[in-house]
């Protein structure tokens, strides 16, 4: 691949950014054909913070709060969330998350960022998953980006269930994709303070 001159090179490590912020320093030392320190150095004169802050900053101007489960109760990071409409998150696989002799990651870790993406985007004080129809495409790798998005397809009646689907991607391949209906609790604050219905 030909080198860019920096300004044009920077250019496009910018709208590179903005089209996937979840990009890593190392994908984009793969893309624009320059060492890492290149890279670091563009995104300092850019002032575009590292992956780390880049998601804390996403997390903290556009979301809703999760209603359903403490927030630390997600599995990754929660980087969107419109209740009872959509939510994002994004989960790096460790070495804690993988076989060891093969380093492909445990399937329960994927399926728990899927499913407790598809309890956090629903707007009830207590929302429990009632069935789960999943299907995994292809394993996923240790220091592997697993970006979960959760869309809220329909919700029936107050007590109803809400069916969310959840698609799974490492950059642009799916990996994994789940069906979730989800069982919607009543307001909890109708009868006085409802702290005896909560768990």
């Amino acid at each position: 691949m030909e080198r860019l001159p920096k300004r044009q090179r920077q250019q496009q490590l910018a709208k590179a950014l903005n089209e996937n912020p979840f990009a890593t320093d190392e994908e984009l030392t793969r893309m624009f054909g320059v060492s890492i320190q290149t890279v670091r150095l563009d995104r300092m004169e850019l002032g575009i913070p590292e992956l780390r802050e880049r998601i804390k900053l996403m997390a903290e101007h556009s979301y809703d709060q999760v209603r359903s489960l403490p927030l630390h109760e997600v599995i990754g990071d929660v980087i969107d969330l419109q209740l009872d409409k959509s939510g994002i998150s994004l989960f790096e696989i460790r070495e804690e998350h993988v076989f060891s002799r093969t380093s492909i990651a445990r399937g329960h870790h994927i399926f728990a960022q899927a499913n407790s993406l598809a309890v956090a985007v629903i707007n009830e004080e207590v929302a429990l998953t009632a069935s789960a129809d999943i299907r995994f495409i292809r394993s996923v790798k240790l220091g592997e980006k697993c970006v979960a998005k959760a869309y809220v397809r329909s919700i029936s009646g107050e007590n109803g269930k809400a069916k969310v689907e959840v698609f799974t991607y490492v950059g642009e391949e799916l990996v994994f994709q789940g069906n979730f209906a989800v069982y919607r609790t009543p307001n909890v604050e109708k009868g006085g303070d409802g702290s005896a219905n909560r768990h």
